[in-house]
């Protein structure tokens, strides 16, 4: 079974991993509260249960930090993960040599770690830090995950697997009808019938974060949708818009209580539809403006 582990929050992807080294290193697994970590998120200190192996155990300080991302597909190789490794891993190791805090060093990330770019990392960090270490991709936590089933239980793992999906299809034909028109900005649209936007955002934990750096940019598009979705040729594409509205609504209201913030959801169905419907690939950009749509129109999400 693979978990959606991109739906997780960062600190609960941490407490995952804490539970991963509880069982491979053992119960003495300290974790660290939130903020600034100083490159660690956990460590245990003494022999390890299991790991690297039952036989060679490693044995001392052993450092664990957790890396996540919200990104579907991630990689190891990209750049941006690079940048994290050069930047604030290898100076937080070598920090925590100088004071003589660490004997070994574990990172976990649910990126994907290809058989070329494993051992491409590992020497950077011994050439850099002179520190035994091992990084732990997306494909030994799946793994892992599978072999201690309690873990998904005290994570409740299984509520990424509930699904939000409904007939895309209908929003499908939309999107491709839309796209053929030349998008143009509009005035910033408002909320039906004068609702507090972030009253809605409030009620719908949907955090200021998202709101501002991704919602916002796709307001001045919103006029457009309307006129589109009001335009008397375009009925067809109403009635499937109202359908599709009534779908998501009702399963939104079902599984509500399983994602902690709204934009997990939006990002879900986000995923669903575009993983599901490859034409929409190069038009995903509009996948999530009509999704935006559909939320900041009051027509998903509770409104009071």
């Amino acid at each position: 079974m693979k978990y959606p582990l991109e739906y997780l929050t960062d600190s609960d992807f941490e407490i995952l991993v804490a539970l991963i080294c509880s069982e491979i290193l053992g119960i003495g697994t300290i974790v660290f509260s939130e903020g600034k970590d100083g490159g660690r998120d956990a460590e245990f200190n003494g022999t390890a249960n299991n790991y690297p192996s039952k036989i060679e155990p490693w044995r001392g300080k052993i450092i664990i930090q957790a890396k996540h991302t919200q990104r579907n597909n991630a990689s190891c190789s990209e750049s941006d993960f690079q940048s994290i490794l050069k930047k604030s891993v290898i100076p937080a190791i070598q920090k925590l040599k100088k004071k003589d805090e660490i004997d070994y060093y574990l990172l976990f990330t649910n990126r994907k770690l290809s058989g070329g770019q494993h051992p491409k990392i590992e020497d950077l960090f011994d050439t850099k830090t002179g520190i035994e270490n091992r990084v732990i991709g997306l494909e030994q936590i799946d793994l892992w995950i599978n072999s201690y089933p309690l873990i998904v239980k005290k994570m409740n793992l299984n509520k990424l697997l509930l699904p939000l999906n409904f007939d895309e299809n209908d929003l499908r034909l939309i999107v491709n009808s839309f796209s053929k028109l030349d998008k143009k900005k509009g005035e910033l649209s408002k909320i039906p019938e004068n609702r507090d936007i972030e009253n809605k955002n409030k009620l719908n934990a949907l955090s200021k974060e998202y709101f501002d750096n991704v919602i916002k940019k796709n307001l001045i598009y919103f006029g457009q949708i309307r006129a589109f979705l009001t335009d008397s040729i375009n009925k067809e594409y109403l009635d499937k818009y109202e359908n599709t509205i009534d779908d998501i609504n009702a399963k939104i209201t079902v599984h509500r209580t399983d994602f902690e913030k709204f934009e997990m959801i939006l990002e879900f169905l986000y995923d669903f539809i575009v993983e599901n419907n490859t034409e929409l690939k190069n038009k995903r950009r509009l996948v999530r403006l009509f999704l935006h749509y559909m939320y900041y129109n009051c027509d998903i999400g509770i409104n009071e």
